[in-house]
């Protein structure tokens, strides 16, 4: 749910052995993520389609499990986004969590996922153990990963930093000029204990 390029549905696919579809809003996204399975010989493991996470176009009880990685601080309605991954998952399904939870209030903008706190939807972890339970949905396993997310950036700020031109392949293509401030920003927010990337391991009931 929210594919991005795909590299997450690519990861899976590769080392799990499994046929994994991916949804995203953006068409460029989802061309690239379709060009890119093509180019790694994993067209017949992957496939990608333009939706809303809102709205997933497939069946009830059509996948065996599901992921949604840096997407929930993009969504609003949360308790939509659950309820549909519920929906499309066979009882016992696992539904995979790796967002950005938190409070937002004190953060500063632009941040990876948002240029604004109009545009961000950042939610605690409290209130994802909720939505998810109300969704049909038994949190097994949580962890806040704040250390491993403030050492990655840490290490991509040091390389931003570095004279010379950027390398060809990084966050920066996707975030753009801004993503000196972007990543400063997120570093602030998880040292201040704001916000923290969060993995969640849920069950459908």
């Amino acid at each position: 749910m929210g594919c991005g390029l795909g590299g997450a549905s690519r990861f899976f696919a590769r080392t799990l052995g499994c046929r994994v579809t991916g949804i995203d809003l953006s068409e460029d996204y989802v061309h690239v993520a379709r060009e890119l399975a093509a180019r790694l010989g994993l067209g017949n493991e992957v496939s990608y389609e333009t939706g809303s996470a809102l709205a997933l176009p497939f069946a009830p009880e059509t996948f065996a499990a599901a992921a949604m990685l840096h997407v929930g601080m993009n969504i609003a309605d949360k308790r939509k986004a659950f309820a549909e991954a519920r929906r499309v998952l066979k009882p016992g399904g696992t539904f995979a969590i790796y967002d950005v939870m938190g409070e937002a209030e004190g953060l500063a903008f632009p941040v990876p996922w948002a240029a604004s706190a109009e545009s961000s939807f950042v939610a605690s972890a409290a209130t994802y153990r909720l939505l998810l339970s109300e969704a049909g949905f038994v949190v097994e396993k949580e962890r806040s990963r704040a250390e491993v997310a403030l050492d990655f950036f840490r290490r991509i700020s040091g390389r931003a930093a570095s004279p010379g031109k950027p390398p060809p392949l990084g966050l920066h293509i996707l975030m753009g000029a801004t993503t000196p401030q972007k990543i400063a920003n997120m570093i602030d927010g998880v040292t201040r204990g704001l916000i923290a990337p969060t993995e969640m391991i849920c069950r459908a009931r």
